[in-house]
Formats: C-alpha cells, sequence, structure tokens
C-alpha cells in the first residue's frame, strides 16, 4: 500500500497554527515593488489567513 507523502513545497509555504488555520504570506510583495505605493506594500506585510475556498486542497497537500 503506498504511504500517503506531504507536499514539500507546499510545507515551506504554509504554516498551521495551534487552533488547525492554515497560514501564509501575504500576496503580491514579490514583484512591481516600484509602482506601488508605500502604505499598499506597508499593508502587505505579515501573515494571513489562507481563503476558505483554498482550505481543503491545502490540508490535502499537508497530509492532514
Amino acid at each position: 500500500m503506498p504511504k500517503m507523502k506531504p507536499h514539500s513545497g507546499m510545507g515551506k509555504r504554509v504554516k498551521v497554527t495551534g487552533r488547525g488555520k492554515i497560514m501564509s504570506e501575504q500576496t503580491g510583495k514579490r514583484h512591481l515593488l516600484e509602482e506601488k505605493s508605500s502604505h499598499v506594500t506597508r499593508r502587505m506585510t505579515g501573515t494571513v489567513e489562507v481563503a476558505k475556498a483554498d482550505v481543503k486542497r491545502i490540508k490535502k497537500l499537508l497530509g492532514r
């Protein structure tokens, strides 16, 4: 019987909190930063909870 292996790339991108929420970095802060205002880039710092629509797929990739 094959073993369930978690997706190693997804494990590096998201973190699961103690209560089971899936947290990830805010999107949109990797490139094209010159044309974004500093107000916008400051707002994108830190981690946020993953969208509800993606939670099922991410949990499957994490093997949870």
